[in-house]
C-alpha cells in the first residue's frame, strides 16, 4: 500500500478516486506546525533555530497519517506545487521522522498544476525529492515574519496605544494606502476650460471637435484657466468658418491581455464581478479542488497561486480547437501567442490559471457548482480562450480643422476609431481602474478642404482631480508592480489590515482610518527602511535567491538582523514627547488642516491661548488643548467637516432640529469617537441626551432621521409571544442588542438597529432565552428551557440545548431534533411527533444502516463530532483516510469494527426491550445507559405528577468516539 498525503479532504478525496487500490490518501488540512505565538520561536543567537508547535486537531491528523504510514508501502507527498506547498510536505516528513514510523521506507515528491486524472498519472509517473532551496526560502520568509512581527509590534503597544500590530509586508501596504490619502489631502485642485464645437460636414452628418491650437501655438488641456480666456475663444469661434485642413486614417492592433495569474485574476475579479481577492481565492480553491462533471469528480481549472502567465501546449492546442469551432477560422492565429511575465520579482514558474479542459463550457460547469463559482470559472474560461484569439484590427481617424476667424487662426481636432476586424474583442475585453475609456464613436466621411457648419460651440468649466484611493484591485496591482509581496499573500494581507481596522472599504475604495495612519506616521518616524518599498522588494528579491539556490537562507536572516535589532533596541529610551513631535509633524496637513482664512489651524477653538497637539490615552490618540485640564477641549484625530468655518462650535455639526421637540440634533466628536445629542441640558445638572453610532452608519454619512432614531433608543419592536411583555432593540456597551426583561442578545454586525423587525428580534430573545444560540459544551448544561406545553398523556414538552445538539425533552424521554429543525420555530405538536417515533422505536437506530453485524445488531456509519463514524453497539471506529460515509460498504464497515476489536467479542449486543414498554425510560441513542439505571422501574410521566424538565447530562459512551446526536 502507498500512502498519498494532500492538503485538503476534497483534494484527498478526487486523488483517491484517480489512483484506484494500492493508494489511500490523507489530507493534512494545511500547515501542520506553525511558530508558537512566543518569545523564543525563532532564536537569532542560536543562529535562527525555530520552534515548530502542533497544535490539537493537526495531532490528530498526524497521528491518523503516522499509523497509516506504518503498515504503508511507500509514501507519497503530493501537496501544492508552489512555496507552502513544499514546506507543508517538508513539515509532514519531519513529524513522521520524529514520530520514527519511516523506518526504510522509501518517500516520493510529485506535483501536478491540475487535479485531473492525466495530470495526477502522469505526476506519479516522475517523482523527485523535496527541494530544500523552496523549503528554505519559505523558512526564510517565516522567520523574517515573525522577527518584524513578534519584535515590532511590542514597540507599538508600549509607545502607541491602541496599535494592534504590525508586519513587514502589512505595513508596507498600509503605507501605501495612506501615502495615497496623504497626496489626496494635499492636492491643489486647478481650475481648467474645455472648448467643443460641434460641426455638421457638407452631407449633414454632425460631429464634435476640440480646440487644440491658437496662432501656430499648441493649446494643451490645462492652457485654458479661467472663463474670460474660454469665453474670448468662444465668441471668436462663434463668427469663424469652419474646413477640412487635414485627414489621417491610421491602421493599428489591439492585442489580447495574457491569461489570469493570482494578481491579474483578484483584480479582473473585483472589477467584472464585484469580489474582494479574499472571497476571490475562496472560489478558486474550490474550482481547483472541483466538482462533480458527468459522474466524475474533477479539478476545474489549474492551481491558483502563480506568477506564471504561460500555457501548455496541450492548453494552447485546446484554446484553438474551442475558437475555430466558436468563432471560425478567421478568429484563430497563424502562431500560438506566447506572452512574458512583466511583474517585478516574478518568480513562480507554474502555468497561468486556466480551465483544465478548455472544452469544458461555463454552461456546462454551471450546473454543477454554486453561481459565484460559475462567474469565477466563466471569467477564467473567457481569458483563457481569448488570450490565443486573433488581434483586433482599428482603424485610427484624426481630422485637422481650420477655423479662421478674421485674422486669427485657430485649429480643433476630431478623432474616431473604427473596429475593422473585432478578434478577441468579440469574446472579452479587459476591465480598467480609474481610467476613461480612450475609445471614440466613428467620424462620418469628410474629404480635405471640405467645408463645415457650425451648430454650437460648448464650453465648459473643470477642475482637476486629486489621485483615487486604491480598491483592493488596484492595491494589488500596485504591490505587485512594487515586488511586494507574492501572490499567496495579497488577498490575506488586505484581510488583516480590516480586521485590525487599519483601512476600511468605502464605496469601495480603501480609506485609512486614523489608527492606520498613526501606525504608518510612528514606523515612518523610527523604523524607516523597514517600511521603504525598495527595501520590501529588495527582501523579496533575496528571498527569490535562495529559493534558486544562489545564497543562504540564514545569511539573509543574519544580515537583517543585525540592523533591525540595533533600530527596536534604539526605541527602549524613547520618549513619549519624542513620539508625539514626530508623528504632529507627519500627521500635521491630516489633523490640523490649514483655515482658509489664513489662521493658526493648531490654534484651541475653545480658549485664547491653548495649541492643539496629538495626544496619547489609554484607548490611542486624540487631540487636546495645551491648556488642560483649564481647557477640556478634545476631538477624534480627523476634524469633522466644516468644523474650522467661521462661527462654528469646535467639535460639533448640525445636523437639524428634531421634528418633534424642535430641539437641535448635533453630530459630535468625542474622546472616544462620534456621537449624536439632542440639545445642549433642559436643565442644571441634567445631561443631553446622547447615542453611539452603530459601525454599520458613517458618521459622515448619517442623515437627522437616522440620528433622530438613534437618540429614540431603546425602542419596542415586539412583543414577546408568550410573557406578553415588550421586546427593546437598544445600543449599549457592547454594541446593538434586543431585550427582554433580563435577557439580552446581540444582533448580527450587518443588520441594523433602526430597522430590525418584530419577527427577527422575537427570533433572538427566544433562542437567547432557550439557550439554543449556537453554544456548546459549558453552557447547554445550564442553559434554560423552551417550554412548549403539555404533552397529550400529560407532562411538560420543551425543546433543550444538549452538549450534541438541540433535543425534545418529555419526562425522560429525549427526541433528537432533525437537522433542518429550527428549535426556535418548533411548536408543541411538532415536538410530540418527534416524541412518538421515539416511543415507537424510530431513531433507534441513528445514522445509515449498513446491514446487520454477523454476532447480531445492526451497523451504522454515523456523522460524530470528530467526523464519520462506523457503529456496532458500543463499538465505535472511526473511518480511516478520507472514506467517504455515504459510499462506505457493510464489508469495509466490518473491517473497521475488526480493526478496533470489535470481534473480539461474538456475543451478540443486548437487544433492547420494545420499546412500547420503555418509552418512559429511553435515554437519548447518543449514550448507553447504565446498567443500574436500567434495573430500576420507571413510570410514565401522568398529569398528575409531570416528571422533571431538566434531565441529568446523559452518560458518554464507552469507547473514545463521541456518539453522534
Amino acid at each position: 500500500m502507498n500512502v498519498v498525503i494532500v492538503e485538503s479532504p476534497a483534494k484527498a478525496k478526487s486523488i483517491n478516486k484517480y489512483l484506484g487500490r494500492g493508494y489511500e490518501v490523507y489530507p493534512s488540512y494545511g500547515h501542520v506546525r506553525d511558530l508558537p505565538a512566543k518569545d523564543g520561536s525563532v532564536d537569532p543567537d542560536a543562529d535562527f533555530a525555530m520552534l515548530w508547535d502542533v497544535d490539537v486537531k493537526s495531532a490528530k491528523r498526524l497521528n491518523e497519517i503516522a499509523q497509516a504510514v506504518k503498515g504503508a508501502d511507500k509514501i507519497i507527498l503530493a501537496t501544492d506545487p508552489d512555496r507552502e506547498g513544499e514546506a507543508i510536505s517538508w513539515h509532514v516528513l519531519e513529524v513522521l521522522k520524529a514520530k520514527k514510523v519511516l523506518k526504510d521506507k522509501p518517500v516520493e515528491r510529485v506535483v501536478f498544476n491540475a487535479i485531473t486524472k492525466a495530470a495526477v498519472l502522469d505526476a506519479m509517473k516522475h517523482p523527485r525529492e523535496i527541494d530544500a532551496a523552496l523549503v528554505d526560502a519559505y523558512l526564510a520568509r517565516r522567520a523574517l515574519d515573525y522577527l518584524v512581527g513578534f519584535n515590532l509590534s511590542p514597540v507599538l503597544w508600549r509607545k502607541l496605544p491602541g496599535a494592534r500590530s504590525a508586519g513587514r509586508v502589512q505595513s508596507v501596504a498600509l503605507r501605501l494606502v495612506c501615502d495615497r490619502e496623504l497626496e489626496i489631502e494635499s492636492f491643489v485642485r486647478r481650475e481648467y476650460w474645455s472648448i467643443l464645437a460641434h460641426l455638421r460636414t457638407e452631407r449633414d452628418a454632425p460631429f464634435a471637435a476640440r480646440l487644440v491650437g491658437a496662432d501656430g501655438r499648441k493649446i494643451s488641456r490645462l492652457d485654458v484657466g479661467d472663463e474670460a480666456g474660454a469665453m474670448a475663444f468662444r465668441r471668436d469661434l462663434d463668427r469663424a468658418r469652419f474646413h477640412v485642413a487635414k485627414i489621417e486614417a491610421k491602421p493599428a492592433k489591439r492585442h489580447p491581455a495574457p491569461p489570469f495569474t493570482t494578481s491579474t485574476l483578484q483584480q479582473e475579479a473585483s472589477r467584472k464581478l464585484g469580489l474582494a481577492p479574499a472571497r476571490t481565492m475562496q472560489l478558486a480553491q474550490k474550482l481547483y479542488e472541483g466538482a462533480d462533471i458527468g459522474g466524475e469528480t474533477v479539478g476545474l481549472i489549474t492551481y491558483m497561486r502563480t506568477d506564471g502567465v504561460d500555457l501548455a501546449p496541450e492548453a494552447v492546442a485546446g484554446a484553438r480547437a474551442v475558437i475555430a469551432k466558436q468563432f471560425g477560422p478567421a478568429y484563430v492565429p497563424k502562431a500560438p501567442r506566447k506572452y512574458q511575465v512583466k511583474a517585478k520579482n516574478a518568480q513562480e514558474a507554474h502555468e497561468a490559471i486556466r480551465p483544465t479542459d478548455l472544452a469544458r463550457s461555463p454552461r456546462e460547469v454551471a450546473r454543477a457548482v454554486d453561481a459565484d463559482q460559475a462567474r469565477l470559472y466563466e471569467l477564467i474560461w473567457t481569458r483563457a480562450i481569448a488570450c490565443q484569439m486573433e488581434s483586433a484590427e482599428l482603424e485610427r481617424t484624426t481630422v485637422d480643422i481650420e477655423a479662421k476667424a478674421g485674422e486669427r487662426t485657430l485649429d480643433l481636432r476630431a478623432t474616431g476609431q473604427v473596429v475593422r476586424f473585432d478578434g478577441f474583442l468579440r469574446l472579452y475585453q479587459e476591465g480598467r481602474d480609474d481610467e476613461e475609456d480612450e475609445e471614440n464613436a466613428r467620424l462620418p466621411d469628410m474629404a480635405q478642404g471640405e467645408a463645415l457648419a457650425k451648430d454650437r460651440i460648448d464650453v465648459a468649466q473643470h477642475f482637476t482631480e486629486p489621485p483615487p484611493r486604491y480598491t483592493e484591485a488596484t492595491l494589488v496591482k500596485r504591490m505587485e508592480e512594487l515586488g511586494i509581496g507574492r501572490p499567496s499573500t495579497y488577498a490575506a494581507t488586505l484581510a488583516v489590515l480590516r480586521e485590525r481596522d487599519y483601512v476600511r472599504l468605502d464605496k469601495k475604495r480603501l480609506r485609512p482610518e486614523d489608527k492606520g495612519r498613526l501606525v504608518t506616521a510612528f514606523l515612518e518616524s523610527f523604523f524607516t527602511r523597514y517600511v521603504g518599498y525598495d527595501f520590501t522588494a529588495e527582501l523579496e528579491e533575496k528571498l527569490d535567491r535562495v529559493s534558486n539556490h544562489e545564497i543562504d537562507w540564514k545569511q539573509v536572516l543574519r544580515d537583517f538582523w543585525l540592523d533591525f535589532s540595533a533600530a527596536i533596541a534604539g526605541t527602549k529610551d524613547l520618549r513619549t514627547t519624542e513620539v508625539l513631535d514626530n508623528l504632529n509633524e507627519i500627521l500635521g496637513p491630516h489633523i490640523f488642516p490649514p483655515k482658509e482664512d489664513g489662521g493658526d489651524p493648531r490654534a484651541c477653538p475653545s480658549c485664547a491661548d491653548g495649541r492643539l497637539s496629538l495626544k496619547l490615552g489609554k484607548f490611542g490618540a486624540f487631540i487636546g488643548c495645551s491648556n488642560y485640564p483649564e481647557c477640556k477641549y478634545t476631538r477624534t484625530l480627523s476634524a469633522p467637516d466644516g468644523e474650522e468655518a467661521e462661527g462654528a462650535r469646535p467639535g460639533v455639526k448640525s445636523l437639524g432640529f428634531d421634528p418633534e421637540t424642535g430641539e437641535e440634533i448635533t453630530l459630535r466628536d468625542g474622546r472616544f469617537g462620534a456621537y449624536v445629542q439632542e440639545g445642549d441640558g433642559a436643565g442644571e445638572g441634567e445631561k443631553p441626551k446622547r447615542s453611539s453610532i452603530p459601525k454599520t452608519i458613517a458618521p459622515s454619512e448619517l442623515t437627522l432621521e437616522q440620528a433622530v432614531g438613534l437618540l429614540s433608543l431603546p425602542r419596542e419592536v415586539a412583543r414577546h409571544p408568550e410573557t406578553k411583555e415588550p421586546i427593546f432593540a437598544g445600543i449599549g456597551r457592547f454594541g446593538p442588542y434586543v431585550q427582554h426583561g433580563k435577557t439580552y442578545a446581540n444582533i448580527g454586525k450587518d443588520e441594523d438597529i433602526l430597522t430590525i423587525g418584530a419577527n427577527r428580534a422575537i427570533d433572538l430573545v427566544v433562542a437567547k432565552e432557550s439557550g439554543l444560540t449556537g453554544r456548546r459544551f459549558g453552557d447547554a448544561a445550564g442553559a434554560p428551557a423552551r417550554a412548549l406545553g403539555d404533552h397529550p398523556e400529560g407532562g411538560a414538552v420543551s425543546v433543550r440545548a444538549g452538549r450534541f445538539g438541540p433535543y425534545v425533552a418529555w419526562g425522560k424521554v429525549n427526541a433528537t431534533l432533525p437537522k433542518d429543525a429550527d428549535p426556535t420555530t418548533l411548536t408543541l405538536d411538532g415536538a410530540v411527533e418527534l416524541l412518538k417515533k421515539k416511543a415507537a422505536g424510530a431513531g433507534a437506530v441513528q445514522g445509515r444502516l449498513l446491514g446487520e453485524h454477523p454476532a447480531g445488531g445492526p451497523v451504522t456509519v454515523r456523522a460524530g463530532r470528530f467526523g464519520p463514524y462506523v457503529n456496532w453497539g458500543k463499538v465505535n471506529a472511526t473511518l480511516k483516510g478520507d472514506a467517504a460515509a455515504e459510499t462506505l460498504t457493510l464489508e469495509e464497515a466490518l473491517r473497521l469494527i475488526e480493526d478496533k476489536g470489535g470481534a473480539a467479542s461474538t456475543k451478540k449486543p443486548a437487544a433492547k426491550k420494545p420499546a412500547a414498554k420503555k418509552a418512559a425510560a429511553e435515554t437519548p441513542a447518543r449514550a448507553a445507559p447504565k446498567k443500574a439505571a436500567a434495573k430500576a422501574p420507571v413510570k410514565k410521566p401522568t398529569a398528575k405528577k409531570p416528571a422533571a424538565t431538566k434531565p441529568a447530562p446523559p452518560p458518554m459512551a464507552e469507547d473514545d468516539e463521541p456518539p453522534p446526536f
